[in-house]
C-alpha cells in the first residue's frame, strides 16, 4: 500500500513539474514561437546571403522577393541613366511587378531585406510592402550597401508607410552568422 502511495505521489509531482514547465514555454516566446519571416530582394545575392543566415539565426522562414522580369548586368548599371534600375529608382511611383506573394498570416516579426540604390530602398520593397497586410506586425528592414548607410532608407520608408510598425535597421554588409545573431539577441528575439 505505502508503495502505491508513493508511485501516486511520484506521478502527480512530474505532473505538476511538467505543467509548470508548459506555462514557462508559453510566457518565454522564441525567434520561431514569434512566427519570423525573412523576406528579401537580392539582385546579386549579397543580400540573399545575408537574409539566409538571419533566417537561420531567428529560425524564420525565407522568402524572396522576386521581380517578374529578373535584373540584367546592363538593367543595374547605375552609371547610365537609361538603365532599368536608373529609370526605376528616378520615379518614385514605379512599383516593379514581383512574382508571388508571401503567406505573412501568423507573421510577427518581418525581417526586410533590400540592397541600398540611390540612398533608399529599390522600388520593388515598396511593392512587396503595399501587396501585404503587415499592420500590426514588427517590421526590421536590414541591407546591404557599397558606400550608403542604412538611415536613410529606413527614414524613407517609415515616411511612406508611417502605418507600420518599424524597428530600426542595421547594416549587415560581410556580417558573419556571429553578427547576425549577437544582432538578433539584441532585438530581443
Amino acid at each position: 500500500m505505502k508503495q502505491i502511495l508513493a508511485i501516486l505521489v511520484l506521478l502527480g509531482s512530474m505532473s505538476l513539474m511538467a505543467c509548470a514547465q508548459g506555462s514557462k514555454k508559453q510566457t518565454m516566446k522564441t525567434a520561431s514561437e514569434a512566427h519570423v519571416l525573412v523576406a528579401y530582394f537580392s539582385a546579386t545575392g549579397t543580400t540573399a546571403a545575408v537574409a539566409e543566415k538571419l533566417a537561420q539565426a531567428t529560425s524564420g522562414k525565407l522568402y524572396a522577393i522576386e521581380p517578374v522580369q529578373r535584373y540584367t548586368a546592363a538593367d543595374l548599371d547605375w552609371h547610365n541613366k537609361k538603365s532599368r534600375s536608373s529609370q526605376e529608382m528616378d520615379n518614385p511611383s514605379v512599383r516593379p511587378a514581383m512574382k508571388g506573394k508571401a503567406d505573412v498570416s501568423g507573421c510577427e516579426v518581418v525581417f526586410v531585406g533590400y540592397p541600398i540604390w540611390w540612398g533608399v530602398a529599390p522600388r520593388i520593397i515598396n511593392t512587396f510592402l503595399e501587396n501585404h497586410d503587415l499592420k500590426g506586425k514588427r517590421i526590421i528592414p536590414f541591407a546591404t550597401s557599397g558606400g550608403s548607410g542604412i538611415g536613410q532608407s529606413v527614414k524613407a520608408l517609415k515616411q511612406a508607410y508611417p502605418d507600420l510598425q518599424w524597428s530600426d535597421g542595421r547594416l549587415l554588409n560581410r556580417a558573419g552568422e556571429e553578427d547576425v545573431r549577437r544582432w538578433v539577441d539584441s532585438l530581443g528575439l
